[in-house]
């Protein structure tokens, strides 16, 4: 697993929860959709299957879950 900086991922964190509609319920949603956002420069389409950094999802949700 790639290590991201604390600066990344706290950036990150803050990111996802000024998203529209954020919720803790859905959270793997919206891990999914920052670290999507990281790698392609925009947020997803609905149907938009482009690969994302799952090592960098996974940090993201375990800094969530974490809190």
């Amino acid at each position: 697993m790639t290590g991201y900086s604390k600066s990344l991922l706290d950036s990150l964190c803050l990111k996802i929860k000024d998203y529209p509609r954020f919720s803790l319920t859905e959270i793997e949603k919206f891990c999914w959709m920052a670290a999507h956002e990281h790698k392609h420069g925009v947020l997803p389409s609905e149907y938009d299957i482009r690969e994302i950094d799952e090592d960098l999802y996974l940090q993201l949700l375990q800094k969530f879950k974490a809190e």
